[in-house]
């Protein structure tokens, strides 16, 4: 894990990427762009035909865009902290999901929103160093907005201690599992919102006329919460335009619920014509048009990243702003979201055991956009292997900030500058997860190994040449028996013993 008191000088420079000018205006500022649960396919700019993405899709036009890059997890948490701090799955201090039920009813709605005692995931420590630390360091001043999900709003893992000066959006992933919540947090008070409670597992009335939009009521009030970040988000750029500043923008969306604006969802009933309701299950809310509603989720995100756009341009920012996109893992599987429909996950797939929670491609390979004009070369494409664990000395190099010792990225700054002969890369690139019965995964030039059923005792090595084969079907281990005793070497050198028993895997023996 990286804590902050360790650090060695950045040997990367900048070269003449910027000028030399005092340091409030020669460096850029950053806006990293987080969506939630959006697979590979789900914008224009990689393959998508129904979803409208006009604004981000211009991001890549006016841009670089990275066909193979990767989450550092398949689900929330672990993607979160990996991304912050810079360190792959088998260094990290949070590696899976982890509610902490231990404290109480954490999954009890109403007793939540009364109790800050019980909302938050695993904490982070206060001593863990961020891109928010590395980047204050540098003289920014940072924000998160969105969802957090690394540490209740009453332990040491709160934004604000973890390197950034303001903070606004959901603190807890469960929270989130509704876009009209009763009170989101703003720093350390919650800021209440004109909205009733209306628990995730909240079902349709009983008799309810499934086609009649009056029956979902409950699941369209009055604030809806990446409305209220995005006029937080605007507020910061306003606020800090003289001086450099870092927003880490984690929008909830298109996470579930299905719950959009009403003219976006309107917008799209149009377009795909009629479909039958969902009803619900016992995590997720009721949609009359799930189909029209998850792409009018993704079309209000491409929305509101053209409003921060259109700021950027307003302030006479847009000229001096790294803006950077991308998704905290693949797309979901459940919750009335027709993932197959849209063919969310690209080429990957994106049904249970392909997307969100696997380490196959269709759960980790995500976007990633780079816009920065002048600089970034504009409608640019890259195939290097690159993940979120690059992030952080990206940053480093960017600013000329000082490097964790301990950290398992690379700067990506030369792709991002049109320098790819001066670009490192990565030997391999390794992944673990403890859940969905436990998984350790490796990409290594044209190969992909994975393991499966850790918490069951499988060892066995699957083998693809992604290739000859992207969706990952052949499984070619018998005929490389080398390649697979050196992805088996990697796995067992990348991996470090987590401090917490929920992220043991068995079959390595750790029990």
């Amino acid at each position: 894990m990286n804590v902050k008191p360790l650090f060695i000088p950045l040997c990367l420079t900048l070269s003449a990427a910027l000028p030399a000018q005092p340091r409030d205006t020669a460096l850029p500022n950053i806006i990293l762009i987080l969506a939630d649960d959006l697979g590979y396919g789900e914008l224009g700019s990689y393959g998508q035909k129904v979803i409208e993405t006009p604004h981000i899709d211009a991001l890549a036009s006016s841009g670089l865009r990275f066909t193979q890059f990767y989450s550092a997890a398949p689900v929330c948490a672990p993607a979160r902290c990996m991304l912050l701090t810079g360190l792959h799955s088998g260094h990290a201090y949070i590696r899976g999901n982890d509610e902490l039920s231990g404290r109480g009813p954490v999954w009890d709605f109403a007793k939540a929103v009364e109790d800050p005692n019980l909302e938050g995931q695993r904490p982070l420590p206060d001593s863990t160093f961020t891109m928010g630390d590395l980047l204050q360091e540098r003289g920014y001043t940072t924000a998160v907005i969105g969802k957090w999900g690394l540490g209740g709003p009453l332990t040491e893992g709160i934004p604000n201690k973890l390197g950034f000066d303001f903070f606004y959006g959901y603190n807890c992933q469960r929270q989130a599992h509704t876009y009209y919540p009763r009170h989101l947090w703003k720093n350390g008070e919650k800021d209440w919102l004109n909205n009733k409670l209306v628990p995730p597992h909240t079902r349709l009335p009983e008799g309810a006329d499934t086609l009649d939009e009056a029956s979902y009521a409950d699941f369209e009030l009055a604030q809806y919460a990446p409305d209220l970040m995005l006029d937080e988000a605007r507020q910061f750029i306003r606020e800090n335009k003289s001086r450099p500043f870092f927003l880490y923008y984690a929008t909830p969306i298109p996470h579930l619920p299905l719950q959009a604006p009403r003219r976006w969802v309107d917008h799209y009933r149009e377009k795909l014509g009629p479909e039958p309701p969902y009803t619900g299950n016992k995590g997720y809310f009721p949609c009359r048009y799930p189909r029209a509603t998850y792409a009018a989720m993704i079309s209000c995100l491409d929305e509101q990243v053209g409003a921060l756009v259109a700021q950027l341009k307003a302030e006479g920012l847009y000229e001096n702003t790294l803006i950077l996109f991308t998704s905290d893992n693949g797309p979901t599987y459940t919750g009335g979201a027709d993932t197959p429909f849209f063919e969310s996950g690209g080429p990957f797939g994106c049904d249970y055991g392909r997307g969100k929670g696997f380490v196959y491609e269709g759960g980790i390979r995500v976007p990633f956009i780079a816009s920065w004009p002048g600089h970034v070369p504009a409608g640019s494409s890259t195939g290097l292997q690159a993940a979120f664990w690059d992030l952080l000395p990206t940053f480093a190099a960017l600013t000329r900030g000082q490097l964790p010792s301990d950290t398992d990225g690379l700067s990506l700054l030369p792709a991002l500058l049109g320098q790819p002969e001066k670009q490192a890369r990565h030997e391999f690139l390794y992944w673990e997860f403890p859940e969905y019965k436990g998984q350790q995964a490796v990409r290594m030039g044209p190969w992909k190994a994975i393991r499966r059923n850790m918490q069951d005792g499988n060892l066995a090595i699957e083998l693809y040449n992604l290739e000859t084969d992207t969706t990952e079907q052949e499984d070619v281990a018998a005929r490389h028996p080398d390649i697979v005793a050196r992805m088996a070497e990697i796995m067992q050198q990348e991996h470090s013993t987590s401090e917490f028993s929920r992220f043991y895997l068995k079959a390595l023996g750790e029990e």
